[in-house]
């Protein structure tokens, strides 16, 4: 015990006294380093040279020492540098990193060298801006993109598909006073057409922005959407609901409405599905978002090399960037043949949240 002791005062002794000497600048270091190299070559060579006369080949010996201090000043030297400057070659290292494309990383403090540690600071302060800038910016392009959508769609709902209606009104006054058979025939396929064009309008209304979303919420809205989906694919929907509050507020909303879209665009797309499964569910501190089919499944890691075009079409990167910007996360599992689930997570910033139990299936 007492040995154990004794070492453990000894290695203190040795850390208090290193610790000041590391947290030195690095000016300080390799001043203070060399100093103590020329002080000890220059006391040792005057010793040397006192007694050269009594030293049998003292010629040689003297080559000798000046060569040994030359090699120990370059090893101590090294040593040194390397210790003095191993926060900036880190620093250094992180900044080539964060250069090829690692933008999570982070310059580490030692906690000993101040100014290495203020370069780091001021890395990490930069990145931290750049990150808030590119962020901000990339929630104004989607929140424009948003407002855009919505201004069509009302556009499209307002004018376009009342002109529409008009029209198809007057083909059936027209029809009733036209007597003679081609006649009627042409305004009849007239009339198709004008009905099938207004039904494409008013889809293409309901994809860009539905109103349900911003009049009613998102629940009313996803389950207006996935029976019109289960109509158009022949898509087998469960819609599950488990204690999410009837409204959140309208980023959350938005964003877990364009997550649901563009994976049921995907798996209409590209899966080969049969069944679906679409689940919200909410706590105190978040709101989760849940697709899972049946379909063929893809290679994750597989689509991630592919070109930007190609990888593109999936929409992915809109999903990820909808739930980052919320500070949420968004997983993909699937493997070929074992379909695939897409997980999204949000976190709920309402103090007062309170959800109810609600269960239902489309």
């Amino acid at each position: 015990m007492s040995n154990a002791s004794t070492n453990y005062e000894e290695a203190l002794r040795s850390n208090r006294l290193i610790r000041p000497l590391l947290a030195l600048p690095v000016f300080y270091k390799v001043l203070i380093a060399n100093s103590l190299i020329i002080f000890v070559g220059a006391t040792g060579g005057t010793w040397l040279a006192s007694r050269l006369n009594q030293i049998p080949s003292g010629a040689a010996f003297l080559g000798i020492f000046i060569a040994v201090g030359w090699l120990v000043s370059v090893i101590l030297n090294f040593v040194v540098l390397q210790i003095a400057f191993r926060p900036l070659m880190d620093l250094g290292k992180v900044m080539n990193r964060v250069q090829a494309g690692e933008r999570s990383l982070r310059a580490p403090l030692t906690g000993l060298d101040r100014q290495a540690d203020q370069l780091a600071r001021t890395f990490n302060m930069m990145l931290e801006a750049i990150d808030e800038a590119n962020r901000q910016r990339a929630a104004h392009i989607i929140n424009a993109q948003e407002q855009e959508r919505k201004r069509i769609a009302r556009e499209l709902h307002d004018e376009t598909s009342q002109v529409l209606t008009s029209l198809l009104i007057s083909l059936a006054v027209l029809e009733e006073s036209v007597t003679t058979p081609e006649a009627q025939q042409r305004i009849t396929e007239t009339r198709m057409l004008a009905h099938q064009t207004l039904r494409a309008i008013r889809n293409l209304s309901v994809d860009l922005r539905p109103s349900a979303l911003d009049d009613l919420g998102l629940l009313p809205a996803l389950r207006w959407y996935l029976k019109e989906y289960q109509q158009k694919t022949s898509i087998s929907v469960d819609f599950q609901v488990d204690c999410l509050e009837e409204r959140l507020p309208a980023e959350m909303e938005t964003a877990l409405y364009r997550i649901v879209q563009e994976s049921l665009t995907n798996i209409a797309k590209h899966a080969h599905a049969k069944n679906v499964t679409v689940t919200l569910k909410g706590d105190y501190e978040s709101v989760h978002a849940t697709i899972t089919d049946d379909g063929r499944g893809f290679d994750i890691e597989k689509l991630q090399k592919m070109p930007g075009q190609e990888r593109g079409g999936w929409g992915l990167v809109g999903m990820y960037e909808r739930a980052h910007l919320l500070d949420g996360t968004l997983t993909i599992n699937s493997k070929p043949g074992r379909g695939t689930t897409v997980h999204a997570c949000i976190p709920h910033h309402s103090t007062g949240f309170k959800g109810k139990e609600v269960m239902f299936a489309v």
